[in-house]
């Protein structure tokens, strides 16, 4: 999976279209990711000790990745990604604008 943990992505498709949000987790083996702001649904919890009166909370919950694009700040557009080596190590790079991809959590 070419997107990882702490990338921004644009969501391009669905009901959160155009929505710009950090990536909270990854989930290979479903190919989902859970991204921030997008998705929300309520979900209600029961009651418990910790939390003795329950309650509904909002919850952001997966989506499939291929519904996302990641975003490149500095462009402000989304890209696909690539892989290229430099100085002996793997990297991603935005294919748009060509620039290596920093950050995202391994």
């Amino acid at each position: 999976m070419k997107i990882k943990k702490g990338d921004k992505v644009k969501v391009i498709t669905g009901h959160d279209k155009g929505t710009i949000g950090e990536v909270i987790q990854v989930l290979p083996s479903k190919d989902k990711v859970v991204v921030e702001g997008v998705n929300i649904a309520k979900k209600s919890l029961k009651p418990t000790q910790m939390n003795p009166d329950g309650g509904i909370i909002e919850k952001e919950m997966p989506i499939h990745v291929s519904n996302v694009m990641i975003y490149d700040s500095k462009a402000k557009q989304a890209s696909r990604i690539g892989y290229k080596e430099e100085k002996g190590v793997k990297v991603r790079y935005y294919k748009k604008s060509g620039t290596v991809i920093k950050g995202g959590k391994k």
